[in-house]
């Protein structure tokens, strides 16, 4: 969003990476102290008041997709199906009344699109995802990539595969590491 309007000349100027990284640090401070520990990379809250509906996108949960705009992902009959629907609320509206609902479209995801949002979503989490799971998915965390981000204290992989503290503001170049 923020990089969108950037482009458009919306936003005079974003913060360099050190301002940005202050900025960050400060509100990981105030929010804990205040009571409010980060349970997901970008949200904090008293413990026992998570979002429990965006603790379902972070799971792998199943989510319908109503309203302009909408998305979703849903598990029927054994596959995982991603639905779309129309951005525009008066199309959306009209698709609704010709056609029963406003999709826009509805893609099986692959299995290995399955693994890769599981894993992009479980790791925002500050709890991680249990191995377990992700065995049950059919996938190991990649042994050579999760020794050196152990290394270097950006992950633990005991029985879960976490995100340090350390490791937080690094998400997107870990992810890479163990998805590619």
């Amino acid at each position: 969003m923020f990089a969108k309007q950037f482009e458009r000349g919306r936003l005079k100027g974003l913060p360099d990476e050190d301002l940005s990284m202050d900025l960050w640090n400060i509100t990981q401070t105030m929010c804990t102290a205040a009571g409010l520990p980060a349970y997901e990379t970008s949200n904090h809250a008293a413990p026992d008041e998570e979002a429990q509906h965006n603790l379902i996108y972070w799971t792998g949960g199943d989510w319908a997709a109503i309203g302009p705009g909408a998305h979703g992902r849903v598990t029927l009959e054994g596959k995982r199906y991603a639905f779309d629907c129309i951005k525009v609320p008066q199309m959306w509206l009209e698709s609704v009344e010709k056609r029963g609902h406003g999709e826009r479209e509805r893609t099986v995801l692959a299995h290995g699109e399955i693994i890769d949002e599981r894993v992009l979503m479980g790791l925002r989490l500050a709890k991680g995802i249990p191995l377990a799971e992700l065995s049950a998915l059919g996938w190991t965390p990649p042994p050579e990539p999760v020794a050196q981000l152990e290394g270097l204290g950006y992950v633990t992989c005991d029985d879960t595969l976490r995100v340090t503290e350390a490791g937080k503001p690094l998400l997107n170049s870990i992810l890479d590491a163990l998805l590619t």
